[in-house]
């Protein structure tokens, strides 16, 4: 499977050149806060929510709790789902303050496993959400799995035999060297072609993809396979 992975990789790369993710500031708890905000939001409306925060002076674990629940919620109106949210930000705080005396650092060096299991006993934390922070937070090789993911590789006819999130996370991690680089890049191609190419309705006449998907090839009778 490495090879076919590397293989869609490196055409993707090619199409579409470097991503340059994560989108947005580099702080790590920033980037946690974006990861959490991004759930069922475009990112440009998270980025009005973080310019909202960062405004009020209120990105940091201290002042999320300092804040009236209302009050966070108010400021992240633009992220969508919003009274839900902040109490999420809340919750992560709370569990950082709790067992890592509120410090990002201490939370982050923990190594993946450790560190995805004390996310996802945090509410409003599932495993994209985990994974983001593993990643783009944390800069250790955590893959992450999307709608994007499960759509463009159902598609190419590459999925693993059990439809879960941690069966398709594994059928990426077994595959692909633990590269923290790679991972970040591959994740922000995937996204850019389900959101521009392989979309609901897939535009496969100019799909780099195109020569290896059986759906394509199938929308596309005169389509050739090239070996």
């Amino acid at each position: 499977m490495k090879e076919p992975l590397l293989d869609i990789y490196r055409r993707l790369f090619d199409f579409y050149g470097p991503q340059h993710w994560w989108p947005g500031d580099g702080d790590p708890f920033v980037v946690i806060v974006g990861a959490i905000l991004t759930q069922s939001a475009a990112w440009r409306n998270v980025e009005q929510a973080l310019d909202r925060l960062r405004a009020a002076a209120a990105l940091s674990p201290d002042a999320i709790l300092a804040l009236p629940e209302d009050e966070l919620a108010s400021l992240i109106r633009p992220s969508g789902y919003f009274r839900m949210k902040a109490r999420k930000l809340r919750a992560f705080a709370t569990m950082l303050r709790e067992r890592f005396d509120g410090d990002p650092a201490r939370l982050l060096a923990l190594d993946i496993d450790e560190l995805r299991t004390a996310l996802l006993d945090t509410y409003g934390i599932g495993p994209e959400t985990a994974d983001d922070i593993v990643l783009y937070a944390a800069h250790k090789p955590g893959f992450i799995v999307d709608a994007y993911t499960r759509r463009i590789f159902d598609r190419l006819g590459i999925r693993p035999a059990v439809d879960s999130y941690d069966a398709w996370r594994r059928l990426f991690m077994d595959a692909l060297p633990a590269d923290v680089a790679l991972f970040n890049e591959y994740h922000a191609l995937i996204v850019r072609h389900g959101k521009l190419t392989c979309r609901k309705t897939p535009l496969c006449p100019v799909c780099p993809l195109l020569s290896i998907c059986p759906t394509g090839l199938s929308r596309e009778p005169s389509a050739s396979i090239t070996l």
